[in-house]
């Protein structure tokens, strides 16, 4: 990793909100009593050159979503302990760095697919590793998909993706991983389906930034309802809101998060698994 600061300002659109939720994480890692222990995420903030004030609050979402996604994938690896864990849109998530110290002598193979910019800060920030292959180019260029070892397994993770795509760009990425990857799962997040129609042009989480807009989403029962409508997936997961710190994020939120009435007003953390 560079001792030298790395200018991220070149970064603008949806690929700037990975430095977003970077912050968000490394923020909730270096507080004590932390909800999440992730190292690596504070050594990149560290070695970025970039206004991170800027974005506004750096709550505890971020990280209660890696929790998420991380749980799904230590139950997916334990069982396939050599698979491929395919990062869509990767970002500068460091799940690679958790997932490592989170299972013992750890096998699996680790594809991270995203831009050219953020492919090219990635590896001038990150330690290299002979478990990664990073791949510059979108995650809608199916090409990725030929380049992945389905030997052993594939779990493909797609963290604040999906709500940036057209609907029917999202739906096209869900069926076509649940065409090529049988035996593999996806875990993939979208936000409350009013998101969409309050915030058109994207939501404001500052007065010196706006989120992108968030054009896809879709309820509880139309996530259920995959099983039923994408060939190829043979079972979808509401995932649980994982306890926070505090009150609110401790008891509230996740009771909220399971309270049968409110589901189809909140977003989602979908897991789905391929046959």
């Amino acid at each position: 990793m560079t001792t030298q600061k790395i200018d991220a300002s070149q970064l603008g659109g949806v690929s700037e909100t990975a430095l977003l939720t970077l912050n968000g994480r490394a923020h909730q890692a270096s507080l004590p009593g932390a909800i999440l222990r992730d190292p690596m995420a504070i050594k990149v903030v560290d070695s970025i050159d970039f206004d991170f004030d800027k974005f506004g609050r750096k709550g505890q979402e971020m990280a209660l979503r890696s929790l998420a996604v991380d749980s799904c994938a230590v139950s997916y690896l334990r069982a396939h302990p050599q698979a491929t864990v395919v990062a869509l849109a990767e970002g500068f998530q460091t799940s690679f760095w958790r997932l490592s110290d989170a299972i013992p002598d750890p096998q699996f193979h680790w594809m991270s697919v995203d831009l050219p910019p953020v492919i090219e800060l990635r590896e001038r920030l990150l330690p290299p590793s002979p478990r990664i292959t990073a791949l510059a180019q979108s995650a809608l260029d199916y090409s990725w998909m030929d380049r992945v070892d389905t030997a052993n397994g594939v779990f493909i993770t797609a963290e604040g993706l999906l709500m940036y795509l057209q609907p029917n760009e999202a739906m096209d990425l869900i069926a076509q991983c649940a065409k090529r990857f049988p035996g593999g799962q996806m875990f993939f997040d979208v936000p409350p389906v009013f998101v969409k129609k309050l915030a058109p042009k994207g939501m404001k989480s500052s007065k010196h930034y706006r989120v992108p807009p968030m054009p896809f989403s879709l309820t509880t029962v139309q996530l259920a309802d995959l099983v039923n409508t994408v060939p190829g997936i043979t079972a979808v997961h509401d995932i649980p809101m994982p306890k926070g710190r505090g009150f609110f994020f401790d008891k509230v939120w996740p009771a909220i998060w399971n309270f049968g009435p409110t589901k189809r007003f909140r977003g989602s953390y979908t897991l789905l698994e391929f046959g």
